[in-house]
């Protein structure tokens, strides 16, 4: 007797109409037809079964925060972090923890299970931390939250950045962050590179910077670390994101720094949705859209995955929690509109962005942890199309959301039609 069974399944792999058994929590057998009971069983009718949807790159302490104290008028990043230090006085743990619990509930309406956020250590109350800590206990049961410290505003910019941030990570957050790109000079980036990667190594963490999150193109934090994972020993723990500089670096330029990011194992983070809202503020036209090199980076073997980074907050007034979303403006932005791409970019929010993590477990193999998302679509590809309900949320072999398929009836002179949006099927007599 399985505690669950999930009929004819289609995988992302291309595997159709599969069942898949839980029992303790783990995957059992994947198989084209189990003949066993079950304790639960559902007919996923070949829609697509994948991992739940991962979000690598967020600021769960700023979600939900849109118009407090004011709104961005223009838009821009520079504005976005202003208007942060403005609110930032004015939070309460209360608040941050209400709107963060608020956001997770609709990360698991999404099949959002793994988030790594970005927490601002720059306001030496730390309050900040200690919601997130909070809010990383009480969603354990359902969300693997990741928490990384933050120096929005500079680990030597800002006035006790040095002593605060070590103070969060002291406090129990889960891995060292940066931006290097916002010190007051490049010199004090560079430094700043090498002392938090000296950090990471002496407390065993991994290390997630914002980097080079401009349009300059001499800005070039990312070979600086990439240099200090090699000489501290943290290939394969250490996460580059943004990196829209390299959007306008030269070519001949990236066609040594690929190959030195490769060597050291970086983790590469785009944020498509905001990276093309922020970047390019100072160009007439052309207008550059800053989006990083993801075709290159991954046909040179970094593991790339994509990040929601925000949601309704200082710096992006949309968003809906939806990595599929977040897939689908990669597609467009990137010009990785083929079969192939199109799986290399679902990847990227799934089985990639699990890599950036470190989640061990993950996946649709026997062994794995239980976790599912159930889609009411076909393939990945018609996924990353439609951006579909999720019919079935799963974790460890418990379904803790579910919805309705999307169906609706059309009256067409006389003649009745549906449309179901997960089958892009219109039958019609």
């Amino acid at each position: 007797m399985f505690e669950l069974i999930i009929r004819k399944a289609n995988l992302p792999d291309g595997r159709i109409g599969v069942d898949i058994a839980v029992k303790d929590k783990k995957i059992a057998a994947i198989e084209p037809q189990i003949n066993a009971a079950a304790e639960t069983e559902i007919d996923a009718t070949g829609r697509l079964v994948a991992p739940p949807f991962v979000d690598p790159h967020f600021h769960m302490d700023a979600t939900l925060s849109l118009g407090l104290p004011r709104l961005n008028v223009s838009g821009t990043l520079l504005e976005g972090i202003s208007l942060w230090g403005e609110l930032r006085p004015l939070l309460t743990k209360e608040a941050l923890v209400e709107r963060a619990l608020r956001y997770c509930d609709l990360a698991v309406s999404q099949g959002l299970l793994f988030i790594r956020s970005h927490v601002d250590t720059s306001d030496p109350r730390l309050v900040t931390v200690e919601a997130m800590i909070e809010v990383r206990e009480k969603v354990k049961p359902y969300i693997d939250l990741q928490l990384v410290a933050f120096p929005q505003d500079g680990y030597y910019r800002a006035e006790g950045g040095v002593e605060s941030l070590n103070h969060a990570l002291d406090m129990g957050l889960d891995i060292v962050g940066g931006i290097p790109h916002f010190e007051r000079t490049m010199e004090d980036g560079r430094a700043s590179v090498e002392a938090l990667c000296r950090i990471a190594a002496d407390r065993g963490l991994p290390v997630d910077m914002h980097c080079d999150e401009t349009d300059d193109p001499m800005s070039r934090h990312i070979e600086t670390l990439a240099a200090q994972t090699v000489r501290f020993g943290l290939q394969g723990r250490v996460a580059g994101s943004h990196l829209t500089s390299m959007h306008s670096m030269d070519n001949y330029y990236v066609s040594k720094l690929i190959p030195l990011m490769a060597e050291a194992q970086i983790n590469v983070i785009p944020n498509p949705l905001i990276n093309i809202m922020l970047q390019g503020r100072h160009d007439t036209y052309p207008k550059r859209r800053g989006m990083t090199r993801v075709r290159e980076l991954m046909d040179a073997g970094l593991n790339v995955s994509f990040g929601h980074d925000c949601v309704m907050d200082p710096w992006y007034s949309m968003g809906s929690g939806d990595m599929l979303e977040v897939g689908h403006m990669a597609i467009h932005v990137a010009q990785m509109a083929g079969i192939a791409d199109k799986g290399r970019i679902f990847d990227a929010i799934t089985v990639n962005s699990a890599k950036t993590m470190g989640l061990k477990d993950y996946g649709l193999a026997k062994g794995c942890n239980a976790d599912f998302v159930i889609l009411q679509a076909a393939d990945p590809i018609e996924a990353l199309r439609l951006k579909p309900t999720r019919l079935y949320v799963i974790r460890r072999g418990k379904v803790i959301a579910q919805s309705k398929p999307r169906i609706t009836e059309l009256l067409l002179d006389g003649r009745p039609a549906t449309v179901d949006s997960g089958r892009d099927f219109v039958p019609r007599t």
